[in-house]
C-alpha cells in the first residue's frame, strides 16, 4: 500500500460480534471505613470489590442486555483485563452507537455502591471505528448515561488535557502500528512517558478516576456504512464540514475516455495534417510560455497535447526539443518511433539543454545517446565545468557500459586533467553500495584504455606512466591521512602538533620531502609537484586539525594546499564548482567581478583537499585594524584615492562583494559569519565553508542577503556613490545568471541522486528553492527592482536597528 492509499472495511460487511477488553481502573479509590454500631467509632477499613457493567446504546436507546465483568478486589489498583463479547454485531451498529461503562462496588451500601460511569462513541467524527486503547474519565457518583448526546462523556475535555493525554494518544497509534518502531528510541520514550505520568499524578492528586478499555483492531480501518443501498440516498445536511477521506482504487489510473481521446488526437494518420498546422496567435503565446518553463516544471495534459499538435512547426526552435520529448508517450512504440525520427531532424540544441536529457526523467537510450552527441561539441574547458554532474548522471543510465560512460572515458584519454578529475569523481562514488558496481566498471574501463595508450613522438608519456602518475595521487593522499592521525594523537597545544608534523616530514617520512618522481597535483593535474617543504607546513587550530602544506613544483615554484581528514568536502566541492561556473558565465558577458573560485577536491567520503589562498578573515581584520578600509590602506595606500586607498583596490572590493552577494543568495548559502568571509590583500573578498546550502541555515532569522555592516561601511555607507555602484553590479550579475538558470537548474537536477547532505535530504524541495531564487516570472526590469528591494531590505536590517526583525538580522552576524 502506498502512502496515498486508504484501504478500509465497511462496517456493514463485518459479521462479527462487538468485542472489547476492560483493562483497569487508574487513580486512587478512597477506602471506605466501616463504623461500629455500638460506639459509632471507626474500627477497620473495608476492602472494596468492584465490577464494571457495560451496556450498548444505539441512537440513544439500550440495545441488548448489559454485560458485567468479574469482581476485582486487589486494590489499590484494580485490573480486570477481561474480554467482553457483546451479542450485537458490527454490521448492526449505527454512527451514533455508544458504550456505557459503570463501575460498581458491591462492598458498599446501595447509595454508596456507585463509583462512577462514562460513555464513549464507537465511531469517531470521520465515521471510522475506534480501535486500540482508550482512557475514559469516570463521572463520580453518576451512572453512565447512554442517551444521545450523553451527559457522561468519557473523553477528557480539551481544556483539561495535559501532556499525558497527548502521549497516550500517540501510544495508542504506536500500538496500532501507525508509528514506526525504533527499539532503542522506544525504550527511552517509554521511560520519559512514565516519568511524566508520575509527575502529573503527583501534581493532580487522585481527584479523578479513569477506566482503560481496549477496542478490537482490524487489518484496515473500518468505515461506517449502513446495510443496503443507502448510499443512493441524499446525505443529511451536517452541522460541521468534516471531510471523510476514503481510498479510491482508480486514483492514479488512466481515464479510459481521456486515453482514447489522446490516442485519436495523436493518431499517426493525423501526421500529414499536423505537418501543415500553424499555431494561432493565442496558441503561439501559450507555446512561448511553455518554452520559458524551467526544466523542473511538470507539463499539464493540455500543454503536452499542444506541443504534440504543433511538433512540426516547432522543429526550427531548438529550445522546444526538450519540452517536446517530455510530452511523448514512450510506452507507445509507434509514437516513440515518430518522436525519435523528429529528434534527428530537430534544430541542434545547446549543451546546457542536453544536460536536461541526461536527467532521470528521460529513460530512452536513444534520447540519452542524442544528448551525448550534443556534448561532444563542447570543448574540454566547458566539459570540465559539468564533469561532476556528468559522473552523477551515470546513475540514471540503463547499463553499466553506457554511451555516456564511453564518451567521458574517450575525452579523458585526450586530456590528462579530465582523466585525473574523472578518476577522482568516480573513485569517491565507489563507497555508494547501490551504484558501486557501475562506477567500478567505469573506473576499470578508464584504467584499461589508458594503459593501452602509446607514447607520442613529441616525448609524450605512454599510457602506463600516465596512469601511474594518477595512482600516486591516491598513495600521497593515504600518507597525508596517516600523518593527520599521528598529529592528532599528540597531546598538547597546536604548536606541539606543528612540531610533530615537521618532525615527521623531516624524519620518518622524509621521502615526502623529495618525491622519487614528480606527482600530478590532484587539485591542478597540469602542475607537477616534487615534494613538501617541512618548514613552511603547518596545522590549523580547529577540531579536525587540517594540514596546511607547501609543495615544491617542477618549475621551481610552490603551491599551498589544505588537507582535511574527517570532513565531507563534496558539498564544498559542488558550491565552489558553481562559483567557478558562474564566474565563467559572467566573464562571457564581459563582467569580471574578481571572484576567487579556489579549487576543492573530495578524495573520499571523509577527506579531501583544497587550495590555500593567502588571506585573512574579516573577524581577524576587524580585531586588528578595526575596519576593512584601515586594512586595505596598509597594502594599497593612496592619499588622493577614495578613503585613502587606490581606486583599483576599492573597485575590486566592491565587485567581489557584489559577486558573492548574488551567488550566496541564489545558492541559499547559510551559516555566514565574520570567520568564513575572507579578504585578500588586493581587495578581493570571498566566502569559504559551505556546510549549509539551498536555504538551510543553523542560525535563526537569516537575512535575505549575506551582506554584513562592515562591508557596507567599507563602501562609504548606504548613501555613498560606491554603494550605488555595488547595487548596480549586483543587479547586472543577477540578470546575467538568470539567463543561464536552466543550465544551473539542470546541473543541480543531475546531483539529485548524490549523497551530498543538503541535496540528498530532499532533492525536489532543494531544487524548487533554487528555482524560486531566479524569479523567472519577472522580466529583466522587474527583476532589477526586486533585487534592489532585496538589498535595501537586508541593509535596513543593519542600519539603524530599530524594528524587531531588523534587530534579529543584526544578531545574525554576531
Amino acid at each position: 500500500m502506498t502512502g496515498n492509499e486508504f484501504r478500509f472495511f465497511l462496517s456493514c460487511d463485518i459479521n462479527l460480534p462487538v468485542t472489547l477488553r476492560v483493562e483497569r481502573l487508574e487513580g486512587n479509590l478512597l477506602p471506605r471505613k466501616s463504623s461500629n454500631s455500638e460506639n459509632d467509632t471507626l474500627t477497620e477499613e473495608r476492602r472494596s470489590e468492584l465490577y464494571v457493567e457495560c451496556a450498548l446504546y444505539i441512537d440513544g436507546a439500550p440495545f441488548g442486555l448489559p454485560t458485567r465483568t468479574r469482581l476485582e478486589s486487589t486494590g489499590p489498583t484494580y485490573s480486570w483485563n477481561e474480554l467482553i463479547t457483546l451479542t450485537t454485531k458490527y454490521r448492526d451498529l449505527t454512527a451514533q452507537s455508544q458504550l456505557a461503562f459503570t463501575v460498581w462496588d458491591v462492598s458498599r451500601g446501595t447509595d454508596e455502591g456507585l463509583i462512577g460511569g462514562a460513555t464513549i462513541l464507537l465511531f469517531n467524527s470521520k465515521k471510522q471505528l475506534k480501535t486500540g486503547k482508550h482512557k475514559l474519565r469516570l463521572w463520580a457518583g453518576k451512572e453512565a448515561d447512554g442517551t444521545f448526546p450523553t451527559s457522561t462523556p468519557g473523553k477528557v475535555p480539551r481544556h483539561e488535557r495535559g501532556e499525558l493525554e497527548r502521549l497516550e494518544k500517540l501510544l495508542n497509534k504506536y500500538e496500532g502500528g501507525r508509528i514506526q518502531r525504533v527499539d532503542w528510541l522506544d525504550r527511552l520514550a517509554f521511560k520519559s512517558t512514565e516519568r511524566i505520568k508520575e509527575h502529573e499524578n503527583s501534581e493532580n492528586g487522585s481527584s479523578n478516576l479513569y477506566l482503560v478499555v481496549d477496542f478490537c483492531s482490524f487489518e484496515h480501518r473500518v468505515v461506517f456504512q449502513e446495510s443496503g443501498a443507502n448510499f443512493l440516498l441524499p446525505s443529511p445536511i451536517a452541522s460541521t464540514n468534516d471531510i471523510v477521506i476514503v481510498w479510491d482504487p482508480e486514483v492514479g489510473k488512466i481515464n479510459p475516455s481521456e486515453h482514447k481521446q489522446l490516442k485519436l488526437a495523436r493518431s499517426l494518420t493525423r501526421g500529414v495534417i499536423d505537418r501543415d498546422l500553424k499555431p494561432s496567435s493565442n496558441e503561439r503565446k501559450s507555446l512561448q510560455k511553455i518554452l520559458k518553463y524551467p526544466p523542473t516544471r511538470t507539463l499539464s495534459g493540455d500543454e503536452r497535447q499542444l506541443l504534440w499538435k504543433f511538433r512540426f512547426s516547432l522543429m526550427s526552435e531548438k529550445r522546444a526539443l526538450t519540452k517536446f520529448l517530455r510530452c511523448v508517450e514512450w510506452s507507445d512504440v509507434q509514437e516513440a518511433k515518430q518522436a525519435l525520427e523528429l529528434m534527428g531532424k530537430w534544430e541542434m540544441i545547446d549543451v546546457s539543454d542536453a544536460l536536461e536529457l541526461l536527467s532521470p526523467v528521460f529513460e530512452s537510450e536513444e534520447v540519452r545517446a542524442y544528448a551525448v552527441s550534443v556534448l561532444e561539441r563542447a570543448d574540454d574547458e566547458e566539459l570540465q565545468c559539468y564533469l561532476l554532474q556528468l559522473v552523477q548522471a551515470l546513475r540514471f543510465e540503463r547499463s553499466d557500459k553506457s554511451r555516456l560512460s564511453h564518451f567521458l572515458i574517450q575525452r579523458a584519454l585526450r586530456n590528462i586533467e579530465l582523466a585525473s578529475f574523472l578518476r577522482w569523481f568516480v573513485a569517491v562514488e565507489l563507497y555508494d553500495p547501490a551504484y558501486a558496481k557501475r562506477f567500478y566498471c567505469t573506473y576499470e574501463t578508464l584504467e584499461d584504455n589508458m594503459m593501452k595508450l602509446a607514447g607520442g613522438a613529441n616525448g609524450e608519456e605512454d599510457g602506463f606512466k600516465l596512469w601511474q602518475s594518477l595512482v600516486r595521487q591516491t598513495e600521497l593522499t593515504a600518507q597525508l591521512c596517516s600523518i593527520t592521525r599521528d598529529v592528532r594523537n599528540v597531546r598538547g597545544n597546536t604548536q606541539k602538533k606543528i612540531e610533530k608534523l615537521r618532525q615527521l616530514l623531516s624524519g620518518l617520512l622524509s621521502e615526502l620531502t623529495y618525491f622519487d618522481e614528480p606527482i600530478r597535483s590532484p587539485l591542478a593535474p597540469g602542475v607537477l609537484i616534487t615534494g613538501i617543504v617541512p618548514s613552511e607546513s603547518s596545522i590549523f587550530k580547529s577540531a579536525l586539525h587540517p594540514l596546511r602544506l607547501t609543495f615544491r613544483t617542477e618549475n621551481a615554484g610552490t603551491c599551498k594546499i589544505i588537507f582535511k581528514k574527517g570532513d565531507d568536502l563534496r558539498q564544498d566541492q559542488l558550491v565552489v564548482q558553481m562559483v567557478s561556473l558562474m564566474d565563467r558565465l559572467l566573464k562571457l558577458e564581459n563582467l569580471d567581478l574578481h571572484l576567487t573560485p579556489y579549487k576543492v577536491l573530495a578524495t573520499a567520503q571523509d577527506d579531501g583537499m583544497m587550495e590555500f589562498i593567502p588571506s585573512h578573515s574579516l573577524a581577524q581584520i576587524l580585531s586588528e585594524h578595526r575596519s576593512i578600509i584601515s586594512y586595505l590602506q596598509k597594502f594599497h595606500p593612496d592619499d588622493h584615492g577614495p578613503f585613502g586607498i587606490t581606486a583599483t583596490c576599492l573597485e575590486t572590493f566592491i565587485k567581489s562583494c557584489a559577486g558573492y552577494s548574488v551567488i550566496t543568495y541564489i545558492l541559499g548559502i547559510g551559516d555566514r559569519h565574520l570567520d568564513n568571509l575572507l579578504l585578500r590583500d588586493d581587495g578581493r573578498l570571498f566566502h569559504v565553508d559551505f556546510g549549509f546550502i539551498l536555504g538551510r541555515d543553523p542560525k535563526p532569522f537569516p537575512p535575505p542577503m549575506k551582506l554584513c555592516k562592515e562591508m557596507v561601511e567599507a563602501m562609504g555607507g548606504a548613501e555613498s556613490q560606491y554603494y550605488t555602484r555595488f547595487k548596480s553590479y549586483c543587479c547586472e550579475a543577477y540578470n546575467i545568471l538568470r539567463k543561464s538558470s536552466n543550465l544551473i537548474l539542470n546541473l543541480f537536477y543531475l546531483m539529485a541522486g548524490s549523497n551530498i547532505p543538503d541535496i540528498a535530504s530532499d532533492p525536489e524541495k532543494g531544487i524548487l528553492k533554487l528555482q524560486e531564487k531566479f524569479r523567472l516570472d519577472l522580466d529583466d526590469e522587474a527583476s532589477i527592482h526586486f533585487f534592489q528591494d532585496l538589498i535595501n531590505e537586508s541593509v535596513s536590517a543593519l542600519f539603524p536597528q530599530m524594528v524587531e526583525t531588523i534587530h534579529r538580522w543584526a544578531q545574525y552576524w554576531r
